[in-house]
């Protein structure tokens, strides 16, 4: 299966620490070697970052270890193909205008015989499981609200009956921002840590580096990382249900539960 990264906060951050240990999983610490992707929001734009090699033999990761990008919110993909083959366009995360935004998809797991419900505006470039998902997630939300997106509530609960329908083809454990909130889906595994004051040291599972976060942070900082598996040995990780659909916006789940 594939591994996800996320992080969501309420001040722009560069995610090089998170991204450090879970570049190793692309070939080194793990098995992921087709490829990998992240993207970056910056305002209403995004810069997205894609390369079919495995992360441990490419320069791009080796360029976003190096050159930190402040960002309020980050989706990062390795990919290990269940479905697709090791091309370019069959990397994550997956990016599609919606709304006037920009939505920014990755997805861990294998939905077989997948049939999308609907048809509409928004086709795959690929030939994966996970773009083919997607798309039919924003044709069946724009087959609903039409061009007027709902409020959040309403729509996390749409987001939610469609991951439900779309889980029954395997498993679908996806991220999905669109700059605001950052929506995350568990079908099997899928945990996270918010990160705030007091702050301290954290230590990678995947590479022998330890920071000590309250040297580079302020008392009002807040980060929420999201990952398939704890990047960090030291710290307290919560595990997001079967099931449940979390959202995160500055830095901390949403109020509600999906």
């Amino acid at each position: 299966m594939c591994q996800l990264l996320g992080m969501n906060c309420n001040v722009p951050t560069d995610i090089c620490f998170s991204f450090d240990g879970f570049s190793k999983r692309g070939g080194e610490t793990g098995d992921h070697r087709d490829g990998f992707g992240i993207a970056f929001f910056e305002d209403k734009g995004v810069k997205l970052f894609l390369d079919s090699k495995p992360t441990i033999d490419s320069p791009i990761a080796e360029y976003i270890k190096t050159h930190p990008i402040h960002s309020l919110n980050v989706i990062a993909h390795i990919r290990k193909a269940t479905q697709g083959k090791i091309t370019l366009e069959n990397c994550h995360p997956f990016i599609r205008q919606m709304w006037k935004k920009n939505w920014i998809f990755a997805h861990n797991g294998n939905l077989e015989h997948l049939v999308p419900t609907s048809n509409g505006y928004y086709s795959a470039i690929g030939d994966t499981d996970s773009e083919t998902a997607f798309c039919d997630m924003l044709n069946r939300l724009y087959g609903e609200f039409g061009n007027q997106e709902p409020p959040i509530e309403i729509l996390a609960r749409k987001i939610r009956n469609i991951s439900h329908e779309i889980s029954t083809f395997g498993s679908f454990n996806y991220l999905l921002s669109n700059g605001e909130f950052l929506f995350c889906h568990c079908s099997t595994k899928l945990t996270y840590i918010v990160r705030q004051a007091p702050f301290s040291n954290a230590h990678l599972i995947d590479e022998d580096i330890t920071v000590d976060f309250s040297l580079v942070t302020t008392s009002q900082d807040r980060v929420a990382v999201i990952a398939t598996e704890p990047l960090t040995d030291n710290e307290i990780w919560t595990d997001i249900h079967p099931g449940e659909l979390l959202i995160f916006n500055q830095g901390q789940p949403f109020p509600a539960r999906y």
